[in-house]
């Protein structure tokens, strides 16, 4: 094969996606790793972030550093200001109805909790059902499993097949009139896989059941219309969409927010406390005890801002040309299984090499300068359908280039050699 006719076909085919000049808006990329250019392939852990959003967070410490809601000095407006801009960036980013469906959390992980503990708990029994996937990331199964253990509710799982995918007709199997909440992952982190999500929104629906969809892998790479969707409740993290860690968002619709009680207490969640009883605050506020991350939520609306200019379209594009060449490419690595084969997928290249641990491919590759992630990359249930103890991932963003995806063949290939 001729790689440099083959990148240059793929390359003309996105067009108008200056990729290098996008790198030059990312700090972190231009360094060596072992004397290697780095070769950032870990972006379903955690993606790198843009200047403007370094710059937003410096700029909040520099210039207004202030607690918010409460002071009425101009540091305090600024900070208020900044952090409710932001979330009217997420509501227009999600396209929700309103601010008082966007609660900020630190994380999705802290998102699924809060929906299992404050809407759950309240409202399962010993007769109830609750549905999830054995595709999940381990935030997505044991928030479900502690519920169950709490209310005695039963927790059913849909099964995957060799490619990866859900099997919709054993999720249609397992709805009945006692399921009350369904957990699924918009896009598998493990395998890339993207889930049928409107479908299975549809269908509990049918039932009657409330539906929680973790889309911390999924806000990168696709546009998101939580009101098209119909989805119940929508979760994602920052630290994968170009943001700071820490923070992350809860979705969840007006009405449902409203009936379910605090995840926790203290200031900024009450309107009135006396030695006797607690008012509440008005949504979202109810649900954001404390004071708040607010350089994480002004580094977030910054990520939104910049992912806006760059375009999802844009994004997907070139995200969907890179794994298609990553596949091509990889499938002429004699002894290399690809794991997640499924005709729906996104940017994720999860992998096994015969007879060589996915760890030590992860330590040969960073010799490299290549940053990959191995292990089971908590999605053990995954890991256990296949029969493997881990893969190794290669995981890309639209800063990723053809040339990177050659740099990680050859580690690959480098690999096979040092073990044969």
């Amino acid at each position: 094969m001729n790689k440099k006719s083959n990148i240059a076909e793929i390359q003309n085919q996105t067009e108008g996606f200056d990729v290098e000049k996008i790198r030059e808006d990312f700090p972190i990329l231009h360094q060596e790793v072992n004397g290697k250019p780095l070769v950032y392939l870990d972006n379903a852990a955690t993606s790198q972030k843009p200047k403007s959003v370094i710059d937003s967070i410096e700029k909040y410490y520099r210039g207004y550093n202030s607690n918010i809601h409460r002071g009425v000095h101009t540091l305090s407006e600024n900070a208020t200001e900044a952090y409710e801009s932001a979330r009217i960036k997420v509501r227009d980013f999600i396209h929700a109805n309103s601010t008082k469906e966007i609660v900020f959390v630190r994380g999705a992980t802290e998102a699924i909790n809060l929906v299992a503990q404050s809407f759950g708990r309240n409202t399962l029994g010993s007769e109830d059902e609750i549905i999830i996937t054995e595709l999940e990331h381990h935030a997505n199964i044991v928030p479900w499993q502690l519920l169950s253990q709490q209310t005695g509710a039963k927790l059913k799982y849909v099964p995957i097949n060799d490619n990866g995918e859900l099997v919709e007709s054993e999720y249609k199997k397992l709805l009945n009139e006692k399921t009350r909440i369904v957990a699924v992952g918009h896009i598998s982190n493990a395998l890339g896989t993207i889930n049928p999500i409107e479908n299975m929104i549809n269908l509990a629906h049918e039932y009657g059941a409330k539906v929680l969809i973790d889309g911390a892998q999924a806000t990168s790479h696709t546009s998101v219309d939580v009101k098209k969707l119909d989805c119940d409740f929508y979760v994602f993290s920052g630290h994968k969409l170009f943001g700071p860690t820490g923070i992350g968002v809860l979705y969840g619709k007006e009405d449902l927010l409203e009936k379910m009680p605090p995840y926790q207490g203290g200031g900024d969640m009450i309107k009135m406390v006396t030695m006797k009883e607690t008012q509440y605050n008005e949504l979202p506020h109810k649900f954001e005890a404390g004071t708040p991350n607010i350089s994480g939520v002004i580094g977030l609306g910054a990520a939104i801002d910049y992912v806006n200019k760059i375009g999802l379209e844009n994004i997907g594009n070139h995200e969907k040309q890179l794994l298609d060449y990553a596949n091509q490419m990889a499938s002429e690595i004699t002894g290399l299984k690809f794991i997640g084969t499924a005709k729906n997928k996104t940017s994720i290249l999860s992998f096994t090499l015969d007879g060589i641990h996915p760890h030590d491919v992860g330590t040969i590759l960073n010799n490299e300068g290549i940053a990959i992630r191995t292990g089971h990359h908590c999605a053990m249930p995954v890991m256990e359908y296949f029969q493997i103890p881990a893969t190794s991932r290669a995981s890309f963003s639209f800063y990723n280039t053809h040339a990177e995806v050659d740099v990680l063949i050859e580690g690959i290939n480098k690999c096979s050699k040092v073990f044969n």
